[in-house]
C-alpha cells in the first residue's frame, strides 16, 4: 500500500511517498481503508518535532480519518467488514490502510461522505470541550474568535452561535472575514500580521477592545498564540476565560497582571488529553455534535481537497495560515 512518510525531520518538502507493508489489527483494533484524511495544524508540527507527540520514524502524519473496515482484530464484536467510520488517530492517516482502536472509532452515517466525515472531529470536538467544559460560554455572552476562518475558528463561530452568544471572529484578511460572516459570525475584525512591537501591539489591542465593546469579551478562544494573546487578552471581560488552543504564531507569554486586574482566567484546552482522560464526558460531547449536524446547526468548511501525491500542499497551506476551514486528503 501506498503512505506518505515522514523519514527525517523537517517541513512538508520531506515527506515521501513509499509503497510499505499493508498493517495487519492487532487485539481490539480495525483495520480501515483510509477514503479521506484531513490535515490539521498539529500534521504540521508532527513531522517538524515540535509536537508533544513524537511517533517513532518512519510515520504517516495525518490525524483525523474517514474509511471502511477492511478487517477486524481479535475480540472486536461489534464492528463488521465494510462499516463506515471517522476515528482521531494522531498520526497514520496519510495511507491507504490504517489501524483503529475499535473503542476510538464513530460510526459514520450513510448520508454523510467521507470528506464531511474526516473533517469533524479534531475541531468540533476540541471547540466544543473549550466553549462548554472550560470557558462555560452561555447564552447571551460575548465570545471573540482569534482565527475565524480556519478549521477551529468556525467550529467554535457556528457551535458559539447554537450556545446562543454573540460571536466576534478576528481574521487577517476580508476573504476570511467574509467566510467567518458566512457561517454566523456577528461581526469580524480584519487584524494586520505580526509580529508586533510594542505601539503595534497597543494598536492591536484597541481593535479588539472596538470590536468587543467595552464590557469586553465574556470568552475568548484563542488557536493563534503569538503576540496576537496578549493584545486579545486586555479585551477580555471582568471574569471572563480565555482560551488557550494553539500556537501557529507562537507560543505567547502573558502578563500575569492582567489576569488579577480583570479576575479571568487563562484555561488550557488539551482535547485529546480530555478525550482519553474521561471518554465518557467526550462520547457525550461527540452525540451531541452528530445531533447538531442531523439539524445543519454545524458542517464541516472542507476549502479543497487533494490526492495522497499532492498532500504536502495541504500542510503547507495550514503552516503558511492560508487555509479557510477544513483541508482534506482523499485517498
Amino acid at each position: 500500500m501506498r503512505a506518505l512518510l515522514s523519514e527525517g525531520p523537517g517541513g512538508p518538502e520531506t515527506l515521501t511517498l513509499r509503497d510499505i507493508a499493508e498493517p495487519a489489527p492487532g487485539p481490539g483494533e480495525l483495520l480501515v481503508r483510509v477514503r479521506a484524511c484531513a490535515m490539521n495544524f498539529p500534521d504540521v508540527l508532527i513531522i517538524e518535532d515540535k509536537y508533544q507527540l513524537k511517533p517513532q520514524r518512519p510515520f504517516a502524519p495525518g490525524g483525523e480519518i474517514a474509511g471502511e473496515v477492511v478487517a477486524i482484530g481479535e475480540g472486536v464484536s461489534e464492528w463488521s467488514a465494510g462499516d463506515r467510520l471517522i476515528a482521531a488517530l494522531g498520526f497514520g492517516g496519510l495511507a491507504e490502510q490504517a489501524t483503529v482502536p475499535a473503542d476510538r472509532a464513530i460510526a459514520l452515517p450513510q448520508e454523510r461522505s467521507f470528506e464531511e466525515g474526516s473533517a469533524l472531529l479534531m475541531t468540533y470536538a476540541t471547540v466544543i470541550h473549550a466553549l462548554v467544559d472550560r470557558g462555560k460560554l452561555d447564552a447571551n455572552q460575548t465570545l471573540m474568535v482569534l482565527g475565524g476562518a480556519g478549521g477551529i475558528g468556525i467550529a467554535a463561530i457556528e457551535i458559539g452561535k447554537v450556545l446562543g452568544a454573540r460571536v466576534i471572529a478576528g481574521v487577517s484578511s476580508k476573504e476570511k472575514a467574509a467566510a467567518a460572516r458566512e457561517v454566523g459570525a456577528d461581526e469580524t475584525l480584519v487584524y494586520p500580521s505580526g509580529p508586533f512591537d510594542r505601539d503595534g501591539q497597543k494598536a492591536l489591542a484597541g481593535l479588539f477592545k472596538d470590536a468587543v465593546g467595552p464590557a469586553g469579551a465574556d470568552v475568548i478562544l484563542d488557536p493563534v498564540g503569538g503576540d496576537y494573546s496578549e493584545a486579545a487578552l486586555r479585551s477580555i471581560a471582568w471574569e471572563g476565560r480565555f482560551l488557550v488552543v494553539g500556537f501557529p504564531a507562537g507560543i505567547a507569554k502573558l502578563p500575569l497582571n492582567l489576569t488579577l486586574l480583570k479576575s479571568c482566567d487563562v484555561c488550557g484546552v488539551f482535547w485529546g488529553a480530555f478525550a482519553a482522560r474521561d471518554p465518557n464526558a467526550n462520547a457525550a460531547h461527540v452525540e451531541q455534535l452528530f445531533r447538531w449536524w442531523a439539524e445543519g446547526k454545524i458542517a464541516p468548511k472542507i476549502s479543497a481537497t487533494y490526492p495522497l501525491e499532492r498532500a504536502q500542499e495541504a500542510i503547507v497551506a495550514l503552516r503558511d495560515r492560508e487555509a479557510i476551514g477544513k483541508l482534506v486528503v482523499t485517498l
